[in-house]
């Protein structure tokens, strides 16, 4: 892979290649995709969707905005300390092509934006409820009328495939959805393949899928303008990563481990002087103890350590990439960047620890259970008024429930397979607090 290619700024529909010498710096093309993310209607439902705990009345407590928003200030970082050395190695991508250090934050940045902009409502439990209602629940009778990997998409339904969908999906009158430019969709995608084979390698783009097969079209044009490598040949479509989609995943890995540490701190499910101890082993090499001993506040002490812990783990990522630059265009380096961190133990113990206080807590389990029973009653409300409709067999009621969905959920003129899946992707569209309120009305608690 050669980064003139990586970087390129085409949008879908785009019938000339854009040059990046000619780009208004002010309105650069790489921002603009910032831009449009963060005006999207599928991004702001992000304020009520769960990050780590479903359904909080926890002002402090990060939603799936706040953190993406903070994984997209970290891969800005990423992005632009990793873009500056790579300029001054390839300084012809400055020169003759007019690639500037902050591009490659701009590109990171946007990725990073939309990186669980496709992720349903409570948490990751909330995809595995929707697979969970077809291998399960009453959504299994539906196999036999689906390919395997149509099957495989609705069983082990996926946000990140879903956030493609979302970013390039095109509707009447709206050609290739926000119309971002292949860069970012390129660095958005962690998955480049679909859903069967399922984990044919240990490589980690491997690990699950990126697009859905009614995407497939669309995926292929946006890694072949890429240069994305083809891992895979015949019917199965597999490609290797975008080099900055690493930087996009250190960034949400660094993120996560710090900050989802800090809301458990904050709740009281981890004791300060257990989890501070934790994090000064971190940053040990970077502490000021004069200033931590200054800080009166248990909020101002964790505040300092986690700047530092996320300073920290930035610098390790931007190295380790640049050490590896060559297997990373090649696509033989097979891990997380965090992977091959010098700080490794220390993250390894954080997220042990987030495990068994946080992500397995009474409160998170309880919330997840209800998750699962909302999400399952509502697929199935809306699944079978859909399939019943399509097959003229709609009572009463189903086209009641028919036309409470968005008018574009309502298509039933077409395969089964697109009605299941975009029902599945209506659900993913939920915040927590809308699917509750949707669930109330179909049990009839609500008028």
């Amino acid at each position: 892979m050669n980064w003139e290619q990586l970087l390129s700024l085409k949008r879908f529909g785009d019938t000339h290649k854009r040059l990046r010498k000619e780009q208004d710096e002010i309105r650069l093309g790489f921002e603009v995709d910032y831009d449009r993310i963060i005006f999207s209607s599928a991004f702001r439902s992000l304020q009520d969707k769960t990050q780590v705990i479903p359904l909080s009345k926890t002002d402090f407590v990060h939603t799936r905005l706040t953190h993406s928003l903070e994984v997209s200030v970290v891969g800005r970082s990423l992005g632009r300390l990793v873009g500056k050395k790579l300029l001054e190695k390839h300084p012809h991508l400055e020169e003759m092509h007019g690639y500037r250090f902050n591009d490659f934050g701009a590109i990171v940045a946007a990725a990073a934006l939309a990186h669980d902009i496709g992720n349903p409502p409570f948490g990751h439990s909330g995809e595995k409820a929707i697979g969970e209602y077809f291998t399960t629940g009453n959504g299994q009778h539906y196999k036999d009328q689906l390919t395997a990997k149509e099957w495989q998409d609705i069983i082990d339904f996926e946000g990140n495939a879903n956030g493609f969908k979302l970013l390039t999906e095109s509707r009447e009158g709206v050609a290739g959805g926000l119309r971002l430019s292949y860069a970012t969709l390129g660095a958005f995608m962690k998955y480049p393949k679909e859903s069967l084979p399922k984990k044919p390698t240990k490589h980690i783009a491997d690990k699950k899928f990126g697009f859905f097969q009614s995407e497939k079209d669309g995926f292929k044009e946006v890694a072949e303008e890429l240069g994305l490598l083809q891992t895979r040949e015949g019917k199965d479509i597999s490609f290797s990563r975008h080099p900055l989609t690493y930087l996009v995943e250190a960034a949400d890995d660094i993120c996560y481990t710090i900050i989802d540490f800090e809301d458990g701190i904050n709740l009281g499910l981890i004791s300060e002087d257990y989890a501070l101890e934790y994090l000064i082993k971190l940053v040990k090499d970077s502490i000021n103890t004069q200033k931590y001993n200054s800080l009166k506040y248990k909020e101002d002490r964790l505040s300092y350590l986690r700047a530092l812990a996320i300073g920290t783990l930035i610098q390790d990522a931007v190295d380790i990439f640049l050490e590896n630059e060559e297997a990373i265009l090649d696509g033989s380096f097979n891990v997380s960047l965090l992977d091959k961190s010098k700080y490794e133990a220390q993250i390894t113990d954080i997220i042990s620890l987030s495990i068994n206080k946080i992500y397995q807590s009474q409160e998170v389990i309880e919330k997840e259970i209800a998750g699962y029973k909302i999400i399952s009653d509502i697929l199935d409300v809306y699944t079978t008024a859909l399939i019943r409709t399509k097959e003229d067999k709609a009572s009463n009621y189903d086209k009641l429930m028919v036309s409470t969905l968005p008018q574009f959920y309502q298509k039933t003129e077409v395969s089964v397979y697109t009605i299941l899946l975009n029902t599945c992707c209506y659900v993913a569209s939920l915040s927590d607090s809308a699917a509750v309120h949707i669930h109330n009305k179909i049990m009839g608690k609500q008028l």
